[in-house]
């Protein structure tokens, strides 16, 4: 009988967390895991209590349609494309396309901002007293006794907010957007104030509508005063006749411009003074607070287990 050399069987490893040895840890744990979970959960609800109501001012508009009234022969718009001349001012939808984007820019927003000097409400704000309708200043960036700035900032910033400062942290509590189905411009604003939400939500309209119509203004002065130096430099009856008919279009347009305060955006639902809160959302920041505090003692007690063992 031949002898068998028995080959020793390795003993395979075993490397699978048994989810029972698990709870078992977290059970040892637990009073680790209440404490931190309650630590967690009333630092979560003091922050959010310090977090100051922020409202919303919502204002939806309508894009004025462009109608004239009168048709323009294909030679007359040719001719007016030859002599750089806008008949009658941009399509609607172009018009409403580039009023929007003048709208988000930062040259009009910085216009807006030290036209209306909002740069207080703006850059040193950290809060509002519903009671005397009165903004709460942050003293490390106004001082309201002396009436002085005095944020500590390094160069080349002041400790006055510059416009561009300005307009980066208001571009924060601004937005304005457009239904591309219905046509439908919503133009919102965020503050601690509702009555400043209100406010700047109705004079950003106001200052668009101006911006456009001044903008339209004075490109048909520019283009009836063009078309006036051509009609007296020619004697052919035709082109003279066309260039009348260039001239009214652009009069029409100096009669729009002139008449109708909504040149660009109308107002269909108006801006209101909020009467709830539109953040923080201070249920679900102690929510997630008290699940991070649960998450990390878990882990701690779980990695204290796996050590020792």
């Amino acid at each position: 009988m031949s002898d068998q050399v028995q080959q020793p069987v390795p003993q395979v490893a075993d490397d699978e967390i048994d989810l029972r040895e698990l709870f078992s840890a977290l059970w040892q744990g637990k009073w680790i895991i209440i404490v931190t979970t309650f630590l967690f959960s009333v630092a979560s609800v003091f922050y959010a209590l310090s977090l100051p109501d922020i409202y919303k001012s919502e204002v939806t508009l309508a894009p004025v349609s462009e109608d004239s009234g009168l048709k323009i022969p294909g030679q007359l718009g040719g001719l007016a494309a030859l002599a750089g001349v806008n008949l009658g001012g941009m399509g609607g939808g172009d018009k409403t396309g580039l009023a929007l984007e003048i709208l988000k820019s930062r040259d009009f927003i910085g216009r807006f901002i030290e036209q209306n000097d909002l740069y207080l409400p703006i850059m040193a704000a950290e809060g509002w007293n519903r009671a005397d309708n009165k903004l709460l200043w942050d003293r490390k960036v106004f001082d309201e006794q002396t009436q002085l700035w005095v944020r500590k900032v390094k160069s080349p910033f002041q400790p006055k907010p510059s416009t561009l400062e300005t307009v980066e942290e208001f571009k924060k509590l601004f937005s304005v957007s457009q239904d591309k189905t219905s046509g439908m411009v919503k133009l919102s604003v965020e503050h601690f104030s509702p009555y400043l939400a209100k406010s700047w939500a109705d004079s950003l309209v106001k200052a668009i509508n101006e911006e456009m119509r001044t903008r339209e203004l004075t490109e048909a002065e520019r283009s009836i005063a063009y078309l006036n130096q051509q009609i007296a430099q020619t004697n052919l009856a035709d082109v003279r006749t066309m260039l009348f008919s260039l001239i009214e279009e652009q009069t029409k347009t100096l009669m729009l411009a002139n008449v109708r305060d909504e040149y660009v955006f109308k107002t269909v639902d108006p801006a209101v003074v909020a009467e709830k809160k539109v953040k923080p959302a201070r249920a679900i920041i102690v929510f997630l607070i008290s699940l991070m505090g649960v998450t990390l003692s878990s882990l701690v007690v779980l990695i204290r287990y796996f050590k020792r063992k």
